[in-house]
Order: C-alpha cells, then structure tokens, then sequence
C-alpha cells in the first residue's frame, strides 16, 4: 500500500513521483502483454466493445437497438418457421413476434426506426409452399372376394381325389 500523500504537495506530483519510483524499483518490468502491440485505434470509437463481444463469444446484434432487431427477425422469419410441423406453430411464432412488434411501438426510439408488422398469411403460405407434397397413399389391391359356403364347398369338392 502506498504512503499518504503529503500535504503540502499537488496530486499531480505526487502521482508522477509515485510512477517514477515504482519505474525505478522495477515493478513496471516483465508485465503481461509487454512488448505487444495496442490494438489499432482506427477502427473507430468502440472498438473496445467489439473486442470483448468478440472475446465473450456474444452475438454482435445484441448491440442493436430493439426496432433493428425486430426488423431482423422479420427477414429471417420465413426461414425460422420453415422447421415448424404445424401451421398452428405458424401462426403462433408470427403472432409472438407481431405482439413483440407492437409492444416496440409504445417504447420510445430513434427517429427513423420503425418496424412493421408480418404479414400472417403470406407467411403461412411460404410454409405450405416449402412443404413436401404427401406422399400418395398407396392402392390397396382388392381383397379376394369372400366365397359362399356353397362355391367353396365345390371348390373343396373339385380339389378332392
């Protein structure tokens, strides 16, 4: 822990002087990163975010204001729903993010951002579209007519030595 600073001297002095005698004591050798680079600052303000985003493994969108999200989850919409089984699974996944979108409106945002509502039907018909014709069930071939008692007794008859 460092001593008190004194009370006569400026803060800015002291710290300098602080610095100079830890430099001097060696305790500024051998630290980790030493010798390596910064990294470059001409990508732009937040290039600090985007490192860590990148080093926490965390999707860049989540940065995204909500109306950009929405927006982008409206594009990928058709391709998200095409795994669905159901079209009630359908319409419930367009309705979830058309009661997200409406929700939006009512929070404030920047002028300019402004999200639409999915169109239900066209996206329930781009799932049927992308649906695999059934299979056609296969024919029957028709049962063999059940005899009479009396044709199978001839029959019997006829195979009788």
């Amino acid at each position: 822990m460092t001593e008190r600073k004194p009370h006569g001297m400026s803060a800015e002095s002291w710290v300098e002087q602080q610095i100079s005698d830890a430099a001097d004591r060696g305790d500024f050798d051998n630290l980790p990163g030493s010798g390596k680079a910064l990294p470059p600052g001409d990508d732009g303000e937040d290039w600090w975010i985007r490192g860590y985003l990148q080093r926490e493994d965390v999707p860049a969108d989540t940065a995204l204001p909500m109306p950009l999200l929405l927006r982008k989850e409206a594009e990928d919409l058709a391709g998200a729903v095409r795994g669905l089984p159901t079209e009630d699974e359908v319409r419930a996944t367009v309705a979830d993010l058309n009661r997200r979108i409406e929700e939006s409106w009512r929070l404030p945002a920047e002028r300019g951002l402004f999200v639409r509502k999915v169109d239900t039907e066209a996206i329930v018909a781009g799932w049927w579209a992308d649906r695999p014709a059934p299979a056609p069930e296969p024919v029957a071939a028709d049962p063999e007519p059940a005899l009479s008692w009396w044709r199978r007794l001839a029959r019997w008859s006829r195979q009788r030595p």
